[in-house]
């Protein structure tokens, strides 16, 4: 069955803040100077918003800039933080420490991303941007000289076994001129590209973290607008990057959740678990009680920062956000960022198209970015991450030393340790992690998270998450890890069954599936690789 074939001049794949502000950006341009643009933005959620996660504390620099009066305009951004508390917390007490300048919130907003998304997406359709919700770029498409030339959407109605059902629909082509991967971490196409152009050659490799998040709605009478608390210490040892963010805004609501670095070392370790632990300190549990979580979900997020920042261009298109790893780690910031990367490739764009480029090396875009205020902004932060390899109080030692005494301007570079995936140590090196059964009030299993963050699959579809070599599996993951996907999954999507035989086998309960992206990262042997399900799959979340 013959392809669909749509042309546009520019394609965008993600509508999440780097690729809504590109495409908002390039018709920006093309109304000032009277040019004809089209833009193309697909979305693998069912709508705008439904993938969308992050705490989220914005700083509105970008979008200062982007929108100048979208506070008039009314983007759901309407709780200014107005207080910081930075804690240490032992197993029964929290310290305050003094709040480092770079997680200072002033003049920032406490909010919903996926809303934010929703917005600017109003804005991106009012300018004549066309939004595809419910399509996933699957594929690649090249031109005769090996340029990217567009992205393929996966086919629909294709079962279990790999073949068309009775309601197959074949994908569509759409080509452009230029094609932008605004993917968000660990993105299929993002990865494909880094492999056929050697982007990641000068690079140092991406190190990345695992945010869960909930939302809670707690009773008023505990409830302080613009409230920002972010936490270190327990209940991480203090060889584990991570920590917590609590951050009160709205209608009685709580954005709270945990990150853990995934260059973490215990097998036994779940990242799942260490929020549900957290939520019982005594600083936190008595700001909960009373309340109800509404909402759950989990996103892998990229923490290398300046020294992993890729080459952002390759023959036909170019990389934004944070499929490109444009995250401010100890900022703990990453949505400015992002859409200021779209809006510099957005400008490089607009002059290479308008001059009649076709599916340039757009190579104004890296020169924008490193004269302006982003690159300033990775820069002095570079250090701050890898720092954490020595251990939390030393990593706070020189983060204080780089922070006041060099500003950012250190004459080095740290570099990062191994990569993640490789930092494990055997089971039977580490000592097992006692997480408490779940309550239901305070405290949750996977299953039940997963209810609540929406997620959805079509289950009659090929599975979504490819384990290469099962054996490899067996041989690894569980003789010599004990199985650490089923810790380290937030979802419930990886258990090791008894096979019937005295062994074990791997099930894989892939309609469980946030679209964390964890286990593409994280198996020891990079023996998973997560593929964009059939468009529309994955969860669902209401305003996180």
């Amino acid at each position: 069955m013959e392809r669909e074939v749509m042309e546009f001049d520019v394609v965008i794949v993600g509508a999440g803040p780097s690729g809504l502000a590109a495409a908002i950006r390039l018709k920006q341009l093309a109304a000032e100077r009277g040019a004809e643009l089209s833009v193309c933005v697909l979305e693998k959620g069912s709508e705008v918003g439904a993938h969308i996660l992050s705490g989220a504390c914005i700083e509105p620099r970008a979008l200062d800039e982007l929108l100048p009066d979208w506070r008039e305009q009314g983007a759901p951004l309407s709780t200014p933080a107005k207080e910081d508390r930075f804690l240490y917390l032992t197993a029964t007490r929290a310290f305050r420490l003094p709040t480092p300048p770079q997680m200072r919130n002033h003049g920032n907003y406490i909010g919903s991303l996926g809303n934010l998304c929703r917005w600017l997406a109003e804005r991106a359709e009012a300018l004549g941007v066309e939004i595809f919700p419910g399509f996933a770029g699957a594929r690649l498409l090249f031109d005769e000289q090996g340029r990217v030339s567009g992205v393929g959407t996966g086919d629909a109605g294709v079962g279990r076994d790999g073949e068309p059902g009775p309601n197959f629909q074949p994908g569509i082509d759409l080509r452009a001129r230029l094609t932008v991967l605004a993917e968000g971490c660990r993105g299929s196409l993002t990865k494909q590209v880094f492999e056929r152009f050697g982007l990641r050659k000068n690079a140092q490799h991406q190190t990345y973290g695992i945010g869960i998040k909930e939302l809670w709605e707690i009773p008023a009478a505990k409830h302080e607008p613009g409230l920002v608390i972010h936490t270190i210490g327990w209940p991480l040892d203090h060889r584990t990057y991570g920590g917590s963010w609590l951050y009160m805004y709205g209608e009685n609501l709580v954005s709270l959740g945990f990150v853990v670095g995934l260059d973490y070392e215990n097998p036994w370790l779940s990242p799942f678990g260490e929020l549900q632990r957290w939520k019982t300190h005594p600083a936190i549990r008595g700001l909960l009680e009373g309340g109800r979580r509404i909402a759950y979900g989990a996103r892998a997020l990229s923490e290398g920062g300046f020294q992993s920042l890729p080459e952002l261009v390759f023959p036909g298109g170019a990389l934004v956000g944070d499929c490109a790893g444009f995250l401010n780690v100890p900022k703990i910031k990453g949505t400015h960022a992002a859409m200021k990367s779209g809006m510099l490739c957005a400008e490089a764009a607009f002059e290479a198209l308008v001059a009649g480029a076709d599916r340039p090396l757009l190579e104004e875009y890296p020169r924008k970015l490193r004269a302006s205020w982003l690159w300033e902004e990775l820069y002095t932060a570079r250090n701050i991450r890898p720092a954490f390899k020595w251990g939390l109080f030393p990593a706070l030692a020189y983060a204080a030393l780089d922070t006041y005494l060099f500003r950012g301007k250190a004459p080095w570079t740290l570099r990062h340790r191994g990569p993640d995936h490789a930092m494990l140590k055997p089971a039977e090196a580490c000592a097992r992690i006692d997480y408490p059964k779940p309550d239901g009030v305070l405290t949750f299993d996977r299953l039940s998270s997963v209810f609540v963050s929406n997620t959805n699959h079509e289950e009659n579809q090929p599975c979504h998450l490819v384990v290469r070599d099962r054996e490899l599996a067996l041989r690894v993951n569980w003789q010599t890890y004990r199985g650490p996907e089923e810790r380290y999954c937030p979802a419930g999507v990886y258990e090791w069954l008894d096979d019937g035989r005295g062994g074990k086998r791997l099930q894989i309960n892939a309609q469980n599936c946030v679209h964390c992206k964890t286990c593409d990262i994280k198996d020891p042997m990079q023996n998973i690789d997560w593929v964009p399900p059939e468009g529309g799959g994955g969860p669902n979340y209401p305003g996180m």
